[in-house]
């Protein structure tokens, strides 16, 4: 079996060769743009984001601040922003990073339900010089500040005055940007903004000319056209053609290319959510049928990779529909309807922006794709014509030269391969066999062969889920033992020193309530671990799914609690070291087949001796953002308190099922922890405030 550095020599064998024959169609693939939006209020790490899949990725979101009209961020999203650049580079170091500004989800929310909205911070802006000059210079500083190299405005719904004045902001805006005193290894900002599906609203249009002049792209909002908060039937949210006057991408883009706007200047929003909407009469599955309102979430928004989890573990054997008419998929069970975006429809979006001369796509949002399914399917690259005949003349003499120096380069590292797999293998079987814990059992060393027998070749069917680390699999082995199987991947931010953590670790934790690592692989140069089998998956899964959080019943919530705290305890207090996880959450407590549940992933975790421990720092800030305590994102101290922190977080979730990606209260503008501190408080009062006492 080839090595990769043997398929490296060849591709970059055929880069070198082909360079030159490629330039004709090198400046479209260049101009073409991939973009997409990650949200700083969800719990998916940046790390996990592929960013090899764009060439554009915009942070969001900045608001306003009503006083000052500089730029504020909510407190716990402006590490995000901070480190957003610098990691999403790690996988493409050629992204583009855009710093994302709207006028605030309470906002947002209010105008995309058809409700009325207050007039927002960003209509006043708009109205009085000093506070438009107090925006941009604040806009251009804070993007500088923090790495990005442009800057986005997603005001999706401004009114008819708004629009009247836009264009004065874009004018003075470009002049800044140009006129910013930068040194010589700073590009000028790219400067752009979301758009609706079309340029007139009422009696005004969007200033076609003004942001012609000044914009780089205008990124058409192509989806939420019907949603079953407002309508009571069924609709497609997100159609590109239809058969009546309804709403459809197809006539948008129409009217802003009639109107004068640049092709090569207009994005097409692509959405990965959908809607489900409760149908009044089971059955009648058609456009247009008599509902009753949202299904499954309460505004009946699903992400994609909640649509594909839903249809699996609900579709009762239902199967999805693509309608090649409206260009949507459709997905109905029940009283169920919902309509959304798959993978055929993703295919069709592109071919048509394609056609359309348009200059790219952009992603609402990232964070919704499941195993980057939808990313992959717009990836598709123009035909290249009928050069390719002549290039592969040209190449077939230089590719057989190539096979003939790569079989000699192959006999080579081969030996040194087989050397390094042997060192590696023997060193970590003495990492966790040594004397930190004269307990610890000796872990198996599985062969390649044997794991990717168990795994099925590493089939999709038996993959159970992805994170930072990298895949992971199912597997069976001979003997029936059911495994799962950690397999790093090449495009993870964990490396070889995780790898090495979490062996020599795990090997020492035995408690019921520690997952059980089994062995581990380094044969032709995989890193593999493998652990016991965990047949009800994360607890993640349970407590934020609509339907699954009804099979935890308060007995198995209070179970979980005091497994998860029995395995705390034993980190920080009963083994024979203090171990600090670093990464305790909902998605890391896995259950078995009782419900039981069991800490897993150390390969973020440190090891201290009891007797020299009391606290570490780090330059290096890990974790998952919302379980972090806020004195170790400032900072990078790390202690117990660490993990007491995270747990804190995980137990108002378990509590709760709320997740703290999202927004509650009156405005929906509080974090889960804000929410919970402001509803304590509220209640003291209120009991204060009645005289109430308790007895002793």
């Amino acid at each position: 079996m080839a090595t990769r550095e043997f398929t490296s020599v060849i591709i970059i064998f055929f880069l070198t060769s082909t360079f030159f024959s490629c330039q004709f169609h090198r400046s479209f693939a260049q101009n073409w743009i991939k973009a997409g939006y990650w949200y700083a209020g969800s719990d998916f790490p940046i790390s996990d984001i592929n960013s090899a899949l764009f060439t554009h990725l915009l942070c969001g979101f900045a608001t306003v601040n009503s006083t000052t009209y500089d730029l504020s961020f909510a407190s716990n999203f402006q590490e995000s922003f901070s480190i957003f650049t610098d990691t999403v580079k790690l996988k493409n170091p050629s992204i583009v990073t855009l710093l994302s500004i709207w006028n605030g989800q309470a906002q947002t929310y209010q105008s995309i339900i058809g409700k009325p909205a207050n007039s927002s911070v960003l209509s006043s802006m708009l109205l009085n010089s000093s506070y438009r000059k107090a925006f941009i210079e604040s806009s251009i500083r804070t993007a500088r500040l923090f790495g990005f190299q442009g800057i986005d405005l997603f005001w999706l719904w401004p009114n008819s005055t708004d629009l009247s004045s836009i264009g004065v902001l874009l004018d003075e805006w470009r002049a800044a940007i140009v006129s910013e005193p930068r040194n010589s290894t700073m590009s000028q900002l790219i400067l752009t903004m979301g758009v609706r599906y079309s340029p007139s609203l009422q009696i005004v249009s969007y200033p076609i000319e003004s942001m012609n002049r000044n914009l780089d792209w205008a990124h058409v909002v192509a989806y939420d056209y019907y949603i079953p908060a407002v309508e009571n039937f069924t609709g497609n949210h997100a159609a590109l053609y239809s058969l009546s006057r309804t709403i459809a991408s197809d006539s948008g883009i129409r009217e802003w290319l009639s109107k004068g706007f640049p092709a090569n200047k207009l994005l097409l929003g692509l959405p990965y959510h959908g809607y489900a909407w409760t149908l009044v009469k089971p059955g009648d599955n058609s456009v247009g049928a008599h509902a009753s309102g949202p299904a499954v979430t309460r505004d009946g928004s699903m992400g994609y990779r909640f649509i594909k989890s839903f249809i699996q573990n609900y579709g009762y054997g239902a199967r999805p529909v693509y309608n090649s008419t409206y260009v949507v998929n459709y997905f109905f069970v029940g009283s169920i309807w919902i309509n959304y975006d798959d993978v055929e429809t993703i295919m069709a979006k592109i071919s048509y922006a394609k056609g359309k001369g348009l200059g790219g796509y952009n992603v609402f949002q990232v964070i919704n794709d499941d195993n980057w399914a939808l990313s992959l399917a717009a990836q598709g690259e123009p035909s290249r014509g009928k050069k390719r005949g002549i290039l592969l003349k040209v190449l077939l003499p230089i590719a057989a030269f190539i096979m003939l120096s790569a079989s000699i380069i192959y006999y080579y590292q081969s030996r040194a391969r087989k050397q390094k797999d042997r060192s590696a293998t023997q060193e970590l079987s003495l990492m966790a066999a040594g004397n930190l814990d004269s307990n610890a059992p000796r872990l198996q060393v599985f062969s390649f062969a044997m794991v990717k027998a168990a795994t099925n070749n590493f089939s999709i069917a038996n993959k159970l889920g992805e994170g930072g680390f990298g895949p992971v699999y199912k597997g069976t082995l001979p003997g029936g033992q059911e495994i799962a199987v950690k397999r790093l991947s090449e495009s993870s931010t964990q490396g070889l020193e995780e790898f090495k953590n979490e062996v020599s670790l795990t090997a020492r934790l035995q408690h019921v309530n520690l997952v059980r690592l089994l062995g581990f692989c380094t044969e032709d140069e995989e890193k593999m671990l493998v652990y016991e089998f965990m047949p009800k998956r994360s607890l993640e899964l349970y407590l934020f799914d609509p339907m699954k959080r009804l099979a935890l019943n308060w007995e198995m919530r209070v179970r979980i609690i005091e497994g998860v705290t029995q395995g705390l305890l034993y980190l920080q207090e009963y083994s024979n070291y203090t171990i600090i996880h670093r990464d305790l959450k909902a998605s890391n407590i896995l259950l078995d087949e009782e419900m039981n549940p069991k800490i897993s992933d150390f390969g973020m975790a440190r090891l201290f001796r009891k007797d020299i421990y009391e606290e570490a720092n780090t330059s290096r800030i890990i974790g998952t953002y919302g379980y972090v305590p806020p004195e170790y994102v400032r900072e990078g101290i790390y202690s117990m308190k660490y993990d007491v922190y995270s747990f804190g977080v995980l137990l108002l979730q378990i509590i709760s099922s709320r997740s703290n990606r999202h927004y509650y209260g009156p405005n929906e503008d509080l974090n889960l922890l804000e929410y919970v501190s402001c509803t304590f408080s509220r209640t003291i009062h209120r009991h204060e405030k009645q005289k109430v006492t308790y007895p002793l």
